[in-house]
């Protein structure tokens, strides 16, 4: 090989080798976690590819065999950096799709790598990448856990209250990253959701023994009595109350059965032409009793566009008389129920108002609650405490809506909103 052909290597590698390094750096600065044997590899194979290229060129001989071998090297580094790239592509695909936050930090407690979820939970942003992480995160325990993964220490979960307004829970847990590099990872989970739907499993447990225990107390008692042979009107008085309260744990188990199977999606719709007229005087009806007991009044409207609709009859008539029912119940003896239809934006908006005390405002929200109550130290006037639950379910499959709101001339008003 002469003096030109070696000059021709010699520069090409040089010049292969400054190029290498700088595209190892760009790699190492978009790819802060990509291992230094990585870089090194890539860095060798472009120094490579680029002096085939200037060998093939110079075009001497033996050096063509060089320049082939170092051809195939440059399509296996250009292979590499495809998978690389579809490697990054994936693993940030996957981190923004977490729901749960990721937040890695190097030996140094350097932010390596923090995902969307992980921003907004500790509200921070990308510019946190390469920061220390006591400059970053705000939260004295998550800092105390990194810490402590920093070290190589197990660090156990812990769950913490996160957000401005400190009301959302979290799960919080940090680990150390092992290997030569070093470092540690924070895993976000936010378990609010989780924590509300075991507190109200919890209280719906409560709530179901406190309602059966009642009416079985009373039952025993009352057996209790007949059992010492009391004369024949206390007999059928005990009877009578037997009876009353054996009514309370049917209606409830009942109440209890159609929850279960609305929750389960098992109930359909048996759509037909209703007359909304016929079902709020079928409400009344049933009852009328009640409300003369309380010398209660029900006023009807129905408007001449709402007279009618396409719904389930029956389900509507349960929404309609669990609503009325639940106004008789919480109004004042003499007070005025108003049961109304109208038409708004196309939809039929039936309301049932009363001019009772109202519901306080913080117990709006979830007044739809099973066996909710507005007063805790009062007892239940009627029903199950299951009514306003049902109604729910039973609007929404009609793909409605319900509310309650205070009326500003005193009283509480529910509202419901049925398509067309």
């Amino acid at each position: 090989m002469n003096v030109r052909v070696r000059a021709h290597i010699l520069t090409a590698a040089v010049i292969g080798i400054i190029t290498a390094l700088l595209a190892a750096a760009l790699l190492a600065g978009a790819l802060p976690a990509a291992p230094r044997s990585v870089l090194a590899a890539l860095a060798g194979l472009a120094a490579a590819a680029i002096a085939a290229e200037y060998v093939a060129r110079a075009g001497r001989g033996r050096v063509t065999a060089l320049a082939t071998s170092a051809q195939r090297s440059a399509e296996a580094m250009s292979r590499q950096l495809e998978e690389l790239s579809k490697d990054r592509a994936r693993m940030e695909a996957i981190l923004s799709g977490m729901v749960e936050g990721v937040f890695v930090l190097d030996r140094q407690g350097r932010v390596q790598l923090v995902n969307r979820a992980a921003q907004e939970m500790l509200h921070v942003d990308s510019s946190a990448i390469g920061r220390l992480y006591l400059e970053v995160i705000r939260h004295p325990d998550i800092s105390a856990q990194l810490a402590t993964a920093l070290r190589g220490e197990t660090v156990d979960a812990d769950e913490l209250p996160l957000g401005r307004d400190l009301s959302r829970l979290f799960m919080a847990r940090a680990a150390p990253v092992a290997g030569a590099g070093g470092g540690a990872v924070l895993v976000l989970h936010d378990i609010t959701d989780l924590k509300r739907a075991d507190q109200i499993r919890r209280d719906f447990v409560a709530n179901v023994s406190h309602e059966l225990r009642t009416p079985l107390t009373a039952i025993r008692g009352y057996v209790e009595a007949l059992a010492e042979g009391p004369d024949a009107e206390q007999t059928r008085r005990f009877v009578e109350i037997i009876a009353r309260h054996s009514l309370r744990m049917e209606r409830l188990v009942a109440d209890l059965l159609r929850l279960a199977r609305l929750d389960a999606r098992q109930e359909v719709l048996d759509s037909a032409p209703c007359e909304v007229q016929q079902i709020f005087t079928a409400v009344v009806t049933d009852l009328a009793q009640t409300v003369e007991d309380k010398r209660q009044r029900v006023v009807l409207a129905v408007a001449p566009d709402a007279c009618s609709i396409t719904a389930d009859p029956a389900k509507l008539h349960d929404v309609v008389r669990n609503l009325v029912e639940n106004a008789v119940n919480y109004s004042p003896e003499q007070a005025e129920i108003q049961l109304a239809a109208a038409r708004q934006d196309g939809a039929l908006v039936i309301t049932v108002s009363d001019t009772g005390p109202g519901i306080p405002e913080s117990d709006l929200t979830r007044i739809f609650e099973r066996f909710y109550r507005v007063d805790k130290a009062r007892t239940r006037p009627g029903g199950t405490g299951l009514g306003l639950a049902i109604v729910r379910h039973l609007v929404e499959l009609h793909g409605g809506s319900v509310k309650a709101e205070n009326r500003k001339t005193g009283g509480a008003m529910f509202t419901v909103t049925l398509p067309s």
